[in-house]
């Protein structure tokens, strides 16, 4: 039976793997602060892929790679790396693993849209509905309402259950992530999957080390490098996800449907709720909870 359903273990592996990464990274960002996390993992991540792909294809770098593949693929490390996961990483400080991990389940709808703008791909209805509940069930975590005093004649208005800085930086992660997939897919062109991430994070490695140099932040790595635990969280994170999430991501499409394999890795947002309970006692409402069962399942629409 495992032999029979390899592509759907192996996403269903990839959503644990994520959820490990993404509260083993938000342990470390409070601890040692988003920027040198995000730096520091991608430099503990480019090791373990470097060692696995010089098994897998018996060269260290990807020299092989064409000028076309290196500019879209250094441009979606720098987007998707850099901007995206700054802005995700920051997002775990201010509102938390579990609630940016939510917002994140907009990447598959944002990346279908600007497939569709950008390079033309067609959306079906369901992808259309897909969107709408996606948005629905994240707008039933993230926003409330509230009835005014009387004196300002009763109203009720919408407000933010969480900061609105937090919020945005979520989004601008799954935004950054979006765009880094429809630029990687640019890029690769049938190119080799592992080497193509090698050429996005050793982007996103000179995008951080320039970010570092003009904010005067190498200090902060240089501290963080001798604090044992949020080290020690930052490396779990960075094994579990830019080596273990990848390569378990690329093993589910082989051997699954990619809508199949696509929908298992999207279930990250529900896995993580026990965790977050657990872990950081984080309280979660029958509203939150049913807010991101209808956001994974809005994204399982994008695949029927």
């Amino acid at each position: 039976m495992l032999m029979h359903h390899t592509g759907e273990f192996a996403a269903l592996l990839t959503a644990v793997f994520w959820t490990v990464t993404a509260l083993a990274f938000e342990a470390a960002s409070r601890k040692i602060g988003s920027m040198v996390v995000n730096l520091l993992r991608l430099g503990i991540g480019f090791c373990f892929l470097t060692i696995f792909v010089w098994f897998y294809r018996g060269q260290l770098l990807p020299l092989d790679a064409t000028p076309h593949a290196w500019f879209y693929l250094a441009l979606s490390g720098l987007v998707g790396f850099v901007f995206g996961d700054l802005c995700l990483f920051q997002a775990f400080v201010v509102v938390g693993a579990r609630i940016s991990m939510l917002l994140m389940a907009l990447a598959p709808p944002l990346t279908a849209l600007i497939g569709w703008i950008v390079l033309g791909e067609t959306l079906s209805p369901g992808s259309w509905i897909g969107m709408v509940l996606t948005i629905s069930g994240i707008a039933l975590v993230v926003l409330k309402r509230h009835t005014l005093a009387e004196s300002n004649g009763g109203f009720r208005k919408v407000k933010f259950n969480y900061p609105v800085w937090g919020i945005m930086l979520g989004l601008g992660g799954a935004i950054g992530q979006a765009a880094g997939l429809v630029l990687s897919k640019v890029g690769m062109q049938g190119y080799d999957t592992f080497a193509s991430t090698q050429i996005r994070v050793i982007a996103g490695v000179a995008g951080f080390s320039v970010l570092f140099t003009l904010m005067g932040f190498w200090k902060h790595a240089y501290r963080a490098l001798n604090k044992r635990k949020p080290m020690l969280q930052l490396s779990l994170g960075a094994f579990f996800g830019p080596f273990l999430g990848v390569s378990f991501s690329l093993i589910a499409i082989k051997y699954a449907d990619t809508g199949i394999a696509s929908t298992i890795m999207s279930i990250v947002p529900v896995l993580i709720i026990p965790p977050s309970m657990i872990l950081y006692g984080e309280k979660v409402t029958i509203r939150e909870a049913a807010g991101a069962v209808l956001a994974v399942t809005g994204v399982a629409m994008f695949f029927i």
